[in-house]
């Protein structure tokens, strides 16, 4: 297994904003009975454990991380049609490539996913969704290994499921699921998913280094505006900055650390309180040490 194992990996190349320091380990499975086996070695190097899916939601420290990040290899990216007529999906593939699988086979209900950045995995994990579409409305069930070493599935009545979280009832990695297959007209899929992608180019930026929204949108408000309504638009922190198209995703112009976002984000979560009385929940995951 040992080739399955690097040390002292650049994280920046993980990240969408293209910052943090190194990983001490980095393990990169091939298979379920890699994470089986390594879960049951009872040692130092699966104690301190981060998921990595795409990177696109995770700003890591310039300090690194002093533990083990596993991130799921291309054999975890299969799509097949089951005999049921549901899809079975690894974690590790993206969600627009299963939004295009579902369009070339006229299934219906998966447009939203041609819009969330990221691997169907992490989607799960977070209960992405985007124009009034979840992905915890298409899971059926999901095939996971524990952080004791036990593969396991979990139907989705098992699951429980929020706004941006999920929770298994224990600590594991997804490794692949089952969704629901719906058949539809592909002609009405098309223009569905070409709708939710003009808005999307509208109204988000793209080909920058930013992971996304920053903040939940608390309760049934907009996080944007409550950004731009507390007056941080024009705020800088270094090479950070907010996007000028959409203002709760924060930019790396190029130059910036990861401190720099991190004292924006910290920046902008105190104008809004104290102009609002609302507590910013941070969307993004920040991973590692200063």
């Amino acid at each position: 297994m040992s080739n399955l194992f690097s040390r002292d990996i650049d994280l920046k190349n993980y990240s969408w904003f293209n910052l943090g320091g190194p990983a001490k380990n980095f393990f990169k499975p091939k298979n379920n009975t890699d994470l089986i086996n390594f879960f049951n070695k009872k040692n130092d190097i699966n104690k301190n454990i981060h998921i990595l899916g795409a990177g696109s939601n995770t700003l890591f420290r310039d300090g690194g991380y002093n533990g083990t990040i596993i991130k799921l290899g291309k054999e975890f990216s299969n799509i097949e049609i089951l005999n049921d007529g549901n899809l079975l999906v690894g974690a590790a593939c993206l969600d627009k490539k299963i939004a295009n699988f579902a369009l070339e086979n006229s299934f219906k209900d998966f447009e939203f996913l041609s819009c969330i950045p990221g691997s169907i995995g992490g989607a799960i994990a977070m209960n992405c969704g985007c124009y009034g579409n979840e992905i915890s409305k298409l899971v059926i069930s999901v095939d996971a290994v524990t952080f004791d070493g036990q593969l396991k599935t979990f139907n989705k009545d098992q699951i429980k499921f929020f706004y941006r979280g999920s929770d298994f009832g224990e600590p594991l990695i997804i490794t692949s699921a089952k969704l629901k297959g719906s058949k539809g007209k592909k002609k009405e899929i098309q223009e569905k998913q070409n709708k939710f992608l003009d808005q999307k180019k509208k109204s988000q930026p793209s080909k920058i280094k930013t992971c996304g929204s920053t903040f939940k949108n608390p309760g049934n408000k907009k996080a944007w505006e409550l950004i731009k309504d507390s007056g941080c638009i024009n705020l800088k922190v270094g090479g950070a900055k907010l996007s000028n198209q959409h203002c709760n995703f924060f930019v790396n112009e190029g130059n910036a650390t990861s401190k720099d976002i991190e004292l924006l984000i910290e920046s902008v979560k105190d104008k809004v309180y104290l102009k609002t009385g609302i507590k910013l929940d941070l969307e993004i995951k920040i991973v590692g040490k200063n």
